[in-house]
């Protein structure tokens, strides 16, 4: 048998990126990265449907270190895309990566992660760092009929670029982030365009902008790159005061550009009122767009709202709520992912056989969001609780990388076998994280969200500065830990094993 391999990552989206690119700076270059599609990057090679774009300024989303000389202040797809790949070139890391090789299961066997794939093969690390992502399983709910439908339908996530939407009847079921930006894409091009909203969202102008040659030039330079990347990240830090401190501060604001901007944009009154939420802003995630509220006032867009929604299909379309037969060409599900309570889409067996589904049998739950008691070395990326919604993702990763690295390190360097987070450490950290949920509009703006999982605990974000997140991350806390290191004396002559004894960091 093949000694294991020091670490094992499951994605290669950013966050698997970003636990490559740290792995490599601290010399651990026993690593694998398992990509269950065959192709790398996660998100921004995934999901290819018209209009995707960011919702966070580009030169903020990017990796600390790895500037980009981007073409505009919310960069697209295309261009997200190549930032990605020539991350990938620049860290070598298609040759430490398996394509095709989606993770079934992995076990603790005492000593080693065991992780199968779906084609059959086992590989042994020591370490085991989930980066599937939270956005990575689509949801399709299960309207009735369904499969009698004769057209084409597709998930935004796997948008399916043979069908032709010129002239065609299209629905698009959703009306969340990747819903506003294929309306406005797609709306010109279609002859008919219904769109069934479950719920409004709260929309913000998109104050976006192309960078001139010269200023691009300009941002090549790593002074003002980081200058600008502060600014921004300070300007966004500010949210969090409306989102958990104060929420007269969130309606004065946020909530009244809000109302103006559907104001401006929306001139007929029976359509604005559809599309006015009735739940504070930032309860659920806001959509930045210049482009959505045209789009669905045009001349060839009807909007179905929570009161005609879709009663089943048959071979020719939809019936509504009210009875109306609509036919269509092509249905995108733009429906969400399984952010919460599927955020692991493999199932996982820690200390004596212990499955994580059933540790987070009520709500999902990890100290740091990154580690849980009874899975030794075992991390997840962007786990529960590390959500922002002010800021860049990617901050959060790094965060996250800080304490993973740290926790790994404390392993390699003192010849321990594992590491693993305390039951006390766990419970108290989410005890505290639910605490100071309690304060934020995500708990109590009057909303359901894809943030919150089937408990309604809001699990999917986390509750203050981003700032404050990376200083607890930063802090590897001995007493927090429990670390399996061998006995200092020697294993007597023909006794299996090594003896160990578990100390606290």
């Amino acid at each position: 048998m093949e000694p294991p391999l020091t670490v094992l990552v499951v994605g290669s989206g950013f966050g698997g990126q970003v636990a490559a690119m740290n792995l490599l700076r601290r010399g651990i270059t026993d690593f694998q990265i398992l990509e269950r599609r065959d192709f790398m990057g996660g998100t921004w090679c995934q999901n290819s449907y018209p209009g995707a774009a960011v919702d966070v300024p580009s030169p903020l989303y990017s990796v600390a270190g790895e500037p980009y000389p981007w073409s505009r202040m919310y960069a697209g797809q295309a261009e997200l895309r190549a930032y990605t790949e020539h991350l990938i070139e620049k860290w070598s890391l298609r040759e430490r990566t398996v394509l095709g090789a989606e993770v079934v299961g992995a076990d603790w066997d005492g000593e080693t992660w065991c992780v199968r794939t779906s084609d059959g093969v086992v590989r042994r690390a020591r370490f085991l760092v989930n980066a599937s992502g939270p956005l990575s399983t689509p949801v399709v709910p299960p309207f009735e009929g369904l499969g009698e439908f004769s057209g084409a339908t597709f998930h935004t996530n796997g948008w399916d670029h043979d069908v032709d939407l010129a002239g065609k009847r299209v629905a698009v079921v959703g009306s969340g982030a990747s819903a506003a930006q294929v309306i406005p894409a797609i709306q010109p091009e279609v002859a008919e365009l219904h769109v069934f909203q479950r719920s409004p969202h709260w929309v913000l102008p998109r104050h976006d902008r192309t960078f001139t040659p010269l200023q691009r030039r300009l941002l090549r330079l790593r002074p003002l790159q980081r200058l600008l990347r502060s600014a921004i990240y300070w300007k966004l830090e500010t949210r969090v005061v409306g989102f958990k401190h104060s929420r007269r501060l969130l309606r004065l604001v946020a909530q009244r550009d809000a109302l103006e901007h559907l104001r401006a944009q929306v001139p007929d009154p029976s359509l604005r009122a559809a599309l006015t939420p009735d739940y504070t802003i930032g309860c659920k995630r806001i959509i930045l767009s210049s482009t959505l509220y045209p789009a669905l006032s045009a001349g060839n867009t009807t909007l179905h709202d929570r009161h005609d929604g879709i009663d089943h299909f048959d071979a020719t379309g939809v019936v509504t709520a009210s009875g109306e037969h609509l036919d269509l060409d092509v249905v995108v599900f733009s429906t969400g992912y399984d952010a919460t309570d599927g955020l692991i889409p493999y199932e996982v067996r820690g200390r004596d056989g212990v499955r994580l589904a059933d540790f987070w049998q009520d709500y999902p739950r990890a100290y740091l969001g990154t580690t849980v008691p009874g899975f030794p070395n075992f991390f997840v990326v962007t786990g529960p609780n590390t959500g922002i919604g002010h800021t860049s993702a990617i901050f959060v990763i790094e965060s996250q990388m800080e304490y993973l690295l740290r926790a790994i390190g404390t392993v390699l360097d003192t010849g321990a076998r594992s590491v693993e987070v305390t039951a006390e450490a766990e419970d108290a950290y989410t005890r505290g994280i639910h605490r100071e949920m309690e304060r934020t509009v995500w708990h109590d703006g009057g909303c359901t969200s894809w943030y919150q999982s089937r408990s309604g605990r809001v699990t999917a974000m986390y509750p203050g500065f981003s700032f404050s997140f990376r200083r607890l991350a930063r802090r590897f806390r001995p007493e927090h830990h429990v670390v399996d290191r061998p006995t200092p004396h020697a294993t007597p002559a023909g006794a299996p094993g090594t003896p160990t004894e578990r100390t606290y960091a």
